[in-house]
């Protein structure tokens, strides 16, 4: 049975498929709440959706699985 770890010794090695997935979707939706934001002048926000985005995605990276 595998097991997900974290840690800075696993972030060369592939993500699982679950942190992936939460982390692309992370992503895309802080790009879109960037883009309205920027749209609607309310630039703080969309700067902070991105920003958020971009450190959820680095941060899946740290998960892998490792055999049992």
């Amino acid at each position: 049975m595998k097991k997900t770890k974290c840690g800075i010794s696993h972030y060369n090695k592939p993500t699982p498929k679950k942190w992936r997935i939460l982390g692309d979707t992370l992503l895309s939706v802080s790009a879109f709440i960037t883009a309205e934001a920027i749209s609607h002048d309310v630039n703080w926000l969309g700067y902070t959706a991105l920003g958020i985005g971009v450190v959820g995605k680095f941060l899946t990276n740290f998960f892998a699985e490792e055999e049992a």
